[in-house]
This record gives structure tokens, sequence and C-alpha cells, in this order.
């Protein structure tokens, strides 16, 4: 798609559209104290928590967590398919609460991708235009453009049983983007298709979602599509949100131990603080054993316990002690997996604590322990977050 096909693309999706955040400031989506409770029988389930959100325009926003957590409830709300038990639902300022789905400006894609087989794909995508009463010659200009954007040119007459799945996704797409929505939500939409047509795909719809300009809103439970397409994450945790922030930040500062367990693989380490450093606290482990632990503008003291996360990249295996100013422990390997690219270390420290060492692979890498092996664990003081 070139630079001035682009350009004018997302033009499109601005015209007539006054109340725009970039004009007005307003969030495109914002959920002011919205719960969502469910009776079944006796019993009561609270899907969503007082939850406040606002969702910038124009970005890809990503509800991330768990089977159960309410990201799914939320994302139905926020469609309408669902009313909220207590809160308000805003899109650009306008309260939606209440209003069906097919009155709020926004549209949403499915697993399923719910395509009309005896209609060929530009069928399928004109369909809501079709609906609208939109004349026959923007229909075709719109479907055309929608198609190229999506990838799928010169497809058009084929039916959906002719395209692979992945192509299957894209008209779906096409056909939610062509009616020009102010938001996309995309619950799941990758789950049926295979590991690398999947991570594909993820690419491919930050791609689409650039080029159209428009705020997606992604429901996963997968931290690796979200961490790959999202310019914000909001992890979610039996119906509210525990961290929301840049896959950088969520990824690096965890602000839970629950966030350091379910995005990547995370040690965490417990233990007292013998003594402060400046900002520096120090947490002595064992002989010449210490975890160093930046602690910002928290309020640590001697004598207090902190939790302390550390990414498996970020730490090294020795078989010698490690000198300067670097967090150090002693531990037993205790299982080696060659996993191509990184060499997995499982390791038992002497405080008994059992973790993962992730090594990257190289032409010049050399065996660095084997299962059995007394090692030294290492790490920049940076590399540890407290967390809790």
């Amino acid at each position: 798609m070139t630079e001035t096909h682009a350009a004018s693309t997302a033009a499109t999706y601005e015209q007539g559209d006054p109340g725009r955040a970039s004009a007005s400031g307003l969030p495109a989506i914002e959920l002011a104290g919205v719960a969502k409770v469910f009776h079944s029988g006796s019993e009561v389930v609270t899907a969503v928590r007082a939850m406040d959100l606002q969702i910038v325009e124009g970005e890809f926003f990503s509800l991330l967590g768990p089977s159960g957590c309410g990201k799914t409830t939320t994302m139905r709300m926020i469609a309408g398919f669902e009313e909220p038990t207590s809160g308000t639902v805003y899109l650009h300022g306008r309260d939606v609460t209440g209003v069906p789905p097919n009155k709020r400006d926004v549209n949403m894609v499915f697993q399923s991708y719910a395509l009309f087989p005896h209609m060929n794909v530009f069928d399928n995508v004109a369909f809501g235009l079709h609906r609208k009463g939109v004349a026959k010659d923007e229909i075709g200009r719109r479907v055309n453009e929608m198609l190229d954007i999506v990838g799928l040119t010169g497809r058009g007459q084929r039916r959906p049983r002719e395209l692979s799945g992945g192509q299957q996704q894209r008209v779906a797409l096409a056909r939610a983007l062509v009616n020009h929505p102010r938001a996309l939500l995309l619950d799941e939409p990758l789950g049926a298709l295979d590991l690398k047509l999947r991570q594909a795909m993820q690419v491919e719809l930050k791609r689409i979602q650039r080029e159209v300009g428009i705020t997606f809103v992604y429901v996963t439970h997968d931290q690796n599509e979200a961490l790959t397409m999202s310019d914000r994450i909001a992890v979610m945790n039996d119906g509210v949100i525990e961290h929301l922030a840049s896959p950088r930040e969520i990824y690096e500062h965890p602000a839970t131990r629950f966030v350091a367990g379910f995005i990547g693989t995370s040690n965490v380490f417990n233990g007292t603080v013998a003594r402060m450093a400046g900002d520096v606290a120090v947490l002595e482990m064992g002989a010449s054993e210490r975890i160093l632990v930046p602690i910002g503008d928290r309020a640590v003291r001697a004598g207090d316990t902190l939790d302390v996360t550390v990414r498996p990249e970020k730490m090294d295996i020795s078989t010698e002690q490690p000198s300067g100013d670097l967090c150090a422990l002693r531990g037993t390997v205790t299982e080696v997996v060659y996993l191509g690219t990184s060499t997995n270390f499982s390791v038992t420290t002497s405080t008994g604590a059992d973790i993962v060492v992730f090594q990257q692979n190289s032409a010049t890498a050399r065996d660095l322990a084997d299962r059995g092996d007394s090692i030294w664990l290492s790490w920049q003081p940076q590399h540890s977050y407290p967390i809790g």
C-alpha cells in the first residue's frame, strides 16, 4: 500500500468526526466505575469490579489475562452486548450505557469469523454497506480499498472455503473496517490459527491498525500477542486491572506478583533488607550472596521484607564467584534444556528457591554448566525489581 493511499485511508476515517480526541481531547473509550455481576441460581459472580479505564484515540490497546478474569465481559460491555450492573460507558465522550450495539460506532471481530459461505469475498465485505443503502459505486470503491489494505487484492470473487484461515480472518477484518467504525473490538481473533500463521497475523494486524488509524481494542490470554502488537496493555485478574502500562513497562517492571508471573517467565525472590545503601536495598541471602534492589521512591528500611522479581534472560551463569557490585547467588543446576536460540537452565539456589535462567546461544558460546554443577548466578542491580 502506498503512503499516499494510506494517508487517504486514514483521512477517510476522520471525515465528519468533529468529536475525535485529536480535536477534543476526549478518550476514544472510557469506563467509569463499571462493574458487572452475574446471577446463576443462588450463585453471584462478580466478573468486573468497579473499573475505571480510558483508551486513547488511535491506540492499539489490549486486555490481557487468564480465562475468567473479566476481559471478554469488559469488551462486551464496550460493544453493548452486555450492560453494566453499575457504572457508565462512554464512546468519544458520549454516554452509551443502555444504547444497543447497532447504535454504537464500533464493530467487533470474533474468533469465529462468521463469514457467509454462500457469498464471495467482495459481497461478504460489502454486506454492511448494502444494509446501509450505500451507493453501488461507493461500495465498490470502499470494498476494493479494504481488500487492498488487508492484502486480499484480486481475491474478491473467491468463496470463504477457498481461502486459508489467515485469509478468512482478513476478510472478517475488512468487513468490520469497511463501515468506518471509530473503534474496532477484537475478541481473540487469532485463536483458531496455527502458531506460525498467528505470529504473521500479529504483525499484519498492527500494520492494518496503523494504516487505518482507528482505535483497536484487543482481548487475548496470549502474552506474546499483547506484547507484540499493543501500545498499552491492561493486565486483568479476578475482575480488576492489576497493571496498566506499555508492554516494556509491564515486562520490565511488573506491578504485582501476579503480573510478574503471567507476563513471560519471572523469578521471584523473598528476603529481608539487611541495610540501605542510598536508594538501594541490600538483601543478604548467605555468605557472599546478596540481592541489590533499587527501590526508587518506595519507603523501605532495614528489617523490611521484599519480594523481588528478576527476568531469566537478565541473569548470567558462571562457575566462578562474580566480582563487583552485582547481585550474586549460589546454586545447583538441576536441568539443562537446549532450545536452539537459547539454553534454559533450571537452578535451585542455596536458599531453596527454584529458578530459571535463559542464556542466548551464539557461535562463540561455550557450555556454561551441566546438570548437577555448582554455579554462581549474577545480574545487574537494575534488573532486580520490587513487586507488591
